[in-house]
């Protein structure tokens, strides 16, 4: 919470907040024991407290600086914990127990994901986020309210953890790591007080309805005043703690967004539920007017069952992403071997370290990221590439944590744990998709808040006519209005369609790292390949050497890997076999040209024509050629080595994929490749693109994608490695290869992760799809708000059968866009 939005709180409210604080302890609002003299000056004024612990915490928010909180606070503060011990929290420096909840990041600042228990209100936030702010170590809090989840990124060397924890609790708010136990656990709670709340409403409806039939009865055939009175406080009664309880999240939720100087769908159904409650206690306290406590029940319960419902799907979708806990076993088989013998013992994951051998029998989870040392066997990785069949596994390959043995017992040695695994870097990338907001639903967003103004104004003129009309019906058809046209279908049309869609896309083996995905796939006119590990397996072997200078084959080839040495360009691994031999200092890479580097005192040059042979034209044949030279070190005159015939194979159902995006989508494929022009055209040939182009630099892909962007063409880039960063990131939606370098992968806006490019036609297929869904709820939820409204403010719909065709209209909505994934 800004101080900009601090200062604009509502004085009344401060002024209600802070009376209730002075009747009782300052800090909780608890009754202050007698005899106690718990106190402390603060502004000027001598304040009670109940306790120690509550003076303490209060003593704590002055002394930083912040003690403006006490003054915009809208809810009181739970009562301080007896004594706060930073010891408690020192067990969470350890590295085995922060690794389920801190993250490394690349500049060495540590980020660490918090629970905080204690937050009642968005002055909460605010003092959060500044107290942290206070400490040197921290560069960075971000607070969510509504999840009461916290970000604190800090530097390790300028301070610990538990510090920073310990410093929470002081203030009152206890942290805890925010692993997938205790988010599993906010949501079964968030669900057990949703059902709660919906529970009371329940009740209170249908005890409110039996007292209603005698009212409305009584009306008909005639009542005494007495038992008229008396069903009426029955009836306020039952529905009061319906409307404190069960509506308080309508409430809270219109209090937030008015302070901030927002709209919102629960400002108007507050003030519907707040207005018909008051209207109905004045007539009952009063006398006169009609009461409708069953209305306010009934409709209450409906807004509650339809919030419920969505909460449900909300939670059934983030289950489906599939969470680390769920998917990894909670103990695994370490292997030792030494000159006594094999030790094996039943260990706990988190007690694995890298360098570990441990045993994955057949139907076992693979617990980490590894490789096989002993044995043959399947793994299923659907959880990762979406592709169900077994892949095989044997020496020297690699495996994935959350991926499935089926066969045979593997010997498997650990590489990587925890955070540092495939499977975890596939779930941070999800989360930054879901967290991010597309232009669509920003756009739902605005229009549901100008939509709440636009209602607001529309009521007060419906309220204005029928005051002159018919002065008894106009209060109640102005509930009506409030309620029937609440925006809740229109903004969940669009974030439900696309979460759904994101989690489907992933199954199928494309991981969506950036949420505009889904929309830009829609509207995409061009795509373009790379060829070298997109169009290609990316598993080159050298089928031919020319020798033209001093050196042998072998020689040769092995000058070529030495200079390859580290490379994780697709080419690099063609020489893997040769190397050992010889070692090279100084290596340089050349971004789509080829590699440099020194070999006993000598300058060597691996790469294109124009780098390594001073344009020479390469030998006659087919496949991709790559020059070896070497500098003279007097004259500088560079003499060529060798010729080195490249050759790779085309992937399986490339072809296929191609002609499903120019046949059956209408696209135009364009590939654009940094090889050599014979080898682009070979490649091209194969899989039947016509234009294709070779020899490009990466400012060449670039510069074509930016002149197809000019003309009016929406670009989809397929790339593999390095030299394509620069295109992934200027085209409007790119896909990067699973095998993809790590830094390709962080700058495209999707992963392919099976490789497999006939899921590139589908998904454009399915994201028209998702659009059309999109489309079908924004005009059920456009249509339902246009017929609903004029209904309401002629008064032909009641406040029950309101509440009950708002919360129908949310459930088509979210039921239309699970419907998607199911297709």
């Amino acid at each position: 919470m800004t101080v900009a939005l601090k200062k604009n709180l509502s004085d009344d409210l401060t002024s209600v907040t802070a009376g209730q604080a002075a009747q009782g302890c300052y800090h909780c609002g608890l009754p202050v024991p007698a005899g106690c003299d718990f106190q402390l000056e603060i502004d000027g004024d001598r304040q009670p407290f109940c306790c120690p612990a509550c003076r303490a915490v209060a003593g704590a928010i002055i002394a930083g600086g912040l003690g403006n909180f006490y003054q915009f606070r809208t809810e009181l503060n739970s009562r301080a914990e007896a004594e706060v011990d930073a010891e408690d929290y020192r067990i969470y420096d350890t590295p085995e127990l922060q690794q389920s909840f801190v993250q490394q990041l690349d500049d060495g600042t540590r980020r660490a994901q918090l629970l905080i228990e204690g937050i009642t209100c968005a002055a909460c936030v605010w003092l959060i986020e500044h107290y942290l702010d206070g400490y040197g170590a921290v560069t960075g809090v971000k607070v969510n309210a509504h999840t009461h989840r916290c970000v604190v990124d800090w530097q390790p060397e300028a301070g610990r953890l538990s510090d920073l924890m310990a410093a929470l609790a002081a203030i009152g708010y206890r942290p805890m790591p925010a692993t997938d136990d205790r988010l599993q656990d906010l949501q079964r709670r968030e669900s057990r007080q949703a059902l709660l709340r919906l529970g009371v409403a329940g009740i209170g409806m249908m005890q409110v309805g039996m007292v209603a039939i005698g009212l409305y009865a009584g009306g008909l055939q005639g009542i005494g005043e007495t038992w008229e009175h008396l069903l009426r406080w029955v009836s306020m009664l039952i529905a009061t703690p319906v409307v404190f309880y069960s509506a308080r999240p309508f409430f809270s939720g219109a209090l937030r967004v008015l302070r901030a100087r927002h709209l919102s769908m629960d400002v108007p159904v507050a003030m519907a539920i707040g207005g018909a409650y008051a209207a109905s206690c004045w007539a009952t306290l009063f006398g006169g007017g009609e009461v409708y406590f069953d209305s306010v029940s009934m409709f209450t319960f409906f807004l509650l069952l339809g919030r419920y419902l969505e909460m449900r799907a909300r939670h059934r979708n983030a289950a489906a992403s599939g969470r680390l806990a769920h998917l990894l076993p909670l103990s695994v088989r370490r292997v030792r071997r030494s000159e006594a013998g094999e030790e094996i013992a039943d260990v706990a994951v988190k007690q694995l370290q890298v360098g570990d051998c441990i045993r994955v029998r057949a139907g076992e989870t693979f617990a980490c990221d590894g490789e096989v040392l002993e044995g043959r066997s399947g793994a299923v990785e659907a959880m990762l590439t979406g592709e169900a069949e077994p892949v095989l596994k044997q020496p020297g390959d690699r495996v994935s944590a959350g991926t499935l043995n089926t066969d045979g017992s593997l010997l498997v040695e650990v590489k990587a744990l925890g955070q540092h695994t495939q499977l975890s870097a596939i779930e941070q990338l999800v989360e930054q998709a879901q967290q991010e907001k597309p232009s669509q639903v920003a756009l739902a967003d605005r229009v549901a808040g100008y939509f709440v103004g636009v209602v607001l104004i529309v009521t007060g003129l419906v309220g204005w006519f029928w005051y002159h009309q018919a002065p008894e019906q106009a209060f109640w058809i102005c509930l009506s209005v409030l309620v029937v046209t609440c925006p809740c279908a229109l903004s969940l049309a669009t974030p439900t369609a696309l979460t759904t869609a994101i989690d489907t896309l992933r199954r199928r083996g494309l991981l969506v790292t950036r949420a505009h995905v889904v929309e830009g796939l829609e509207k995409v006119t061009c795509v373009v390949f790379d060829k070298t590990g997109t169009l290609t397996q990316g598993e080159p072997r050298v089928e031919d050497v020319v020798v033209t200078g001093e050196l042998s084959r072998q020689r040769c080839l092995a000058v070529a890997a030495a200079l390859e040495t580290g490379s994780n360009h697709p080419l690099a691994r063609a020489f893997a076999d040769y190397s050992g031999t010889v070692f090279a200092e100084g290596i340089e890479t050349v971004t789509g040209s080829g590699v440099s580097g020194r070999i006993d005192g000598r300058d060597y040059r691996l790469g294109t024509a124009d780098f390594a042979a001073a344009g020479a034209p390469p030998p006659a044949g087919a496949g991709q050629w790559l020059a070896l030279s070497v500098t003279d070190a007097t004259s500088g005159r560079v003499q060529l080595l060798a010729w080195f015939s490249l050759r790779d194979q085309v992937r399986e159902r490339a072809a296929a994929a191609v002609a499903a995006l120019r046949e059956e989508l209408q696209l135009e494929v364009v590939l654009l490749s940094g090889d050599s022009s014979s080898a682009t055209a070979e490649v091209a040939a194969a899989v039947g693109i016509a234009n294709y182009r070779g020899g490009a630099t990466p400012q060449d892909k670039l510069d074509y994608i930016q002149a197809r962007q000019r003309y009016g063409d929406v670009v989809m880039m397929v790339g593999d490695g390095i030299n394509d960063i620069p295109v992934l990131s200027g085209a409007d939606v790119s896909v990067a290869m699973g095998s993809a370098s790590d830094l390709a992968q962080t700058r495209a806006d999707s992963i392919l992760l099976n490789g497999q490019l006939e899921q590139l036609p589908a998904a454009l297929v399915f994201a028209r799809r998702a659009r059309r869904t999109i489309r079908q709820n924004l005009g059920w939820a456009a249509g339902y708000n246009g017929l609903a409204l004029p209904l309401a403010a002629m008064g032909w719909v009641p406040p029950y059968a309101a509440a009950l065709g708002m919360s129908a209209s949310s459930l088509v909505v979210v039921l239309n866009a699970l419907r998607l994934g199911r297709r």
